[in-house]
């Protein structure tokens, strides 16, 4: 699903297809309560965010199903 050191997660990130894809996705993820930023990859399928409090995994998932994507497990 993601890999994360203490600040910092990678969500790899199914669905997307275009810039409009990557900016539902960062809006989604920037709108999450201690989310600093979010640096989405189209060519990656990925989104880098930078976080100043954890945050349960759950929370990532539901605001980028909400915007109509999914995480990749793998």
């Amino acid at each position: 699903m993601f890999g994360n050191n203490k600040n910092k997660i990678n969500l790899l990130i199914d669905g997307m297809s275009c810039q409009h894809c990557v900016k539902a996705v960062k809006t989604a993820l920037e709108n999450i309560d201690g989310v600093i930023k979010a640096d989405v990859n189209l060519k990656k399928n990925c989104a880098d965010v930078t976080l100043e409090k954890d945050i349960a995994p759950g929370v990532f998932q539901e605001a980028v199903e909400t915007a109509g994507f999914k995480i990749n497990r793998t």
